[in-house]
């Protein structure tokens, strides 16, 4: 929720209130003070900068998104809810980029932890197997459009038309 650089400004402050209150002998709210530490350090462990960085990919700012998402010490140390919503989203950087291997690989990642919603999962797997179409990698985009159908029925029709397309596209490529 917050910025690297908001977090230690906040873990600051409560570090000299530390100091303060333990010179005061005011041990129990030097014991909070320091409760508040240990609980920005677990925030940042557990969610990172991920929601900062959400908002600018929500907002098509894909240069301070990825900012954001780079400040994440250890992607593998965030929770399981949020690890896939932080590939999902450094996903969509990469593919922004144009750097489709990276893009690739953090989506088929993202597909195998829970997201948001069932169309974001779906639009995970559609976009590894959009990439393997045009990486000529034809058999792993029929293996990943197998995978997003089983979630036809609880899909919108957006993702329903790209996966339409996207069978359409492999029809071509698969008569000579």
């Amino acid at each position: 929720m917050f910025t690297n650089r908001t977090r230690f400004f906040i873990g600051s402050l409560f570090f000299l209130s530390l100091i303060l209150l333990a010179d005061l002998h005011l041990y129990e709210f030097a014991a909070v003070a320091l409760m508040m530490i240990v609980l920005l350090a677990w925030d940042y462990i557990r969610q990172g900068t991920l929601v900062v960085a959400a908002k600018y990919f929500h907002h098509k700012d894909y240069g301070k998104a990825e900012r954001f998402l780079m400040e994440i010490f250890k992607p593998e140390w965030l929770s399981k809810n949020r690890r896939g919503y932080y590939e999902f989203l450094m996903g969509g950087v990469c593919l922004q980029k144009q750097d489709f291997n990276d893009a690739e690989k953090h989506y088929e990642i993202a597909a195998q932890y829970p997201l948001r919603s069932v169309n974001d999962h779906v639009a995970a797997l559609v976009h590894v197997a959009n990439i393997s179409i045009r990486q000529g990698n034809y058999e792993k985009a029929k293996a990943y459009l197998q995978l997003a159908e089983k979630h036809e029925d609880k899909i919108n029709a957006k993702m329903k038309d790209v996966i339409n397309r996207l069978h359409q596209e492999l029809k071509k490529h698969s008569n000579p």
